[in-house]
């Protein structure tokens, strides 16, 4: 029987060499009251290339929006937007490589939305890590934090367009065989960190037969992302990395799907912001959406009668996230003793994190 980090490694590899037509078959936080009055908002693009806005913001009875491609430099000369406090609007703008809509209320604190998905063809499950609200009211800010999976396959244009979002700060999660099977592509400028979640080398062979066995190996390897001491270095350095960056540019960190590994990163990351359990499942699920095309057309190179044992490999599943968290309960007692008693963080850490991604 393998261990928990093979099986999961086993199966990240082979995600991504059936996507390449080449694998067999056979193989709780301090209450703040900040200014910002939405309690809802997201952006997201159309087919159509316009932008479909929606928020919610209780009290607020007109809302001004403004539209730039730099985050911190949106200018308040002509709104793109004008609408009530609670409302869906359609915006069309010129195409770019983001932008960033600044939405102000007519009392209240103005929030910075975008979205989340940066719609790169070759990185399918490349957004986003914020646009979140926390459970006292502040938000996870946008343009700071990226998720992705492999960047092997990146194309030129988009590593420049990376490189013109800032990208500096790349942290690996995947072992080294998938390292040496897909090397990333990095913007120029980009410094790349190794963070070897699962602790092996290789990725081993892949021997579970029904599709229970399936879902029980992803729960395994999620407890082991939180008890294994090579997972708690590398999420360790991740959120150091983000709580002492200062000026250093934005982060993003990925593994092969970016959705298991790269997944219990983003949960750390957001409830350790305060980020609520069920935005956080949210956001993890997420990856079901973003990777759909690719989970079908990995699917379809199987024979159907070994689809229903792979399918749970290719996915994420609320049981699989629960399963990190049931194991933070077990081994630390609760998040709070997780993050410092197994990831190293301090107090003044985890003050220079909110400080670092929040808006309030």
């Amino acid at each position: 029987m393998l261990t928990s980090p093979r099986l999961l490694a086993a199966a990240a590899a082979l995600t991504g060499t059936l996507v390449l037509g080449t694998a067999s078959p056979a193989l709780a936080q301090g209450h703040h009251h900040g200014g910002i009055p939405f309690t809802a908002a997201t952006a997201t693009q159309q087919a159509d290339g316009s932008f479909a806005l929606t928020w919610t913001a209780p009290g607020v009875h007109h809302v001004t929006v403004y539209a730039g491609q730099d985050r911190d430099r949106i200018a308040q000369r002509k709104p793109v937007a004008r609408a009530a406090g609670s409302t869906t609007v359609t915006v069309t703008l010129p195409a770019a490589d983001r932008w960033y809509f600044e939405l102000v209320p007519d009392h209240g604190d103005p929030l910075t939305i975008a979205d989340r998905d940066l719609h790169l063809a070759s990185a399918p499950n490349f957004r986003d890590a914020g646009g979140y609200r926390t459970t006292d009211g502040r938000w996870v800010r946008m343009g700071e934090v990226y998720r992705s999976g492999d960047l092997s396959k990146l194309s030129a244009a988009d590593l420049a367009k990376l490189q013109r979002l800032g990208i500096a700060q790349v942290y690996d999660l995947r072992t080294p065989a998938e390292q040496q099977a897909a090397p990333d592509k990095l913007p120029a400028g980009a410094t790349e960190h190794s963070e070897n979640v699962l602790g092996v080398a290789g990725t081993g062979a892949f021997d579970v037969t029904t599709p229970a066995a399936a879902v029980q190996a992803m729960e395994d390897a999620e407890r082991t992302m939180v008890a294994a001491p090579s997972a708690k270095s590398a999420y360790q350095a991740v959120l150091d990395s983000l709580a002492a960056r200062g000026d250093g540019g934005t982060v993003l960190y990925h593994c092969t799907a970016g959705k298991d590994r790269t997944g219990w990163a983003s949960a750390v990351l957001l409830t350790a912001l305060g980020v609520p359990r069920d935005t956080v499942m949210s956001d993890y699920l997420a990856s079901n959406t973003y990777r759909a095309q690719v989970n079908a057309a990995t699917l379809a190179q199987l024979p159907a009668a070994y689809q229903p044992v792979y399918k749970p490999l290719l996915e994420v599943r609320p049981e699989y996230l629960n399963a990190g968290f049931d194991e933070v309960a077990k081994d630390f007692g609760g998040f709070d003793a997780y993050l410092h008693d197994g990831l190293g963080l301090t107090h003044q850490d985890l003050r220079e994190l909110k400080e670092q991604l929040l808006a309030d």
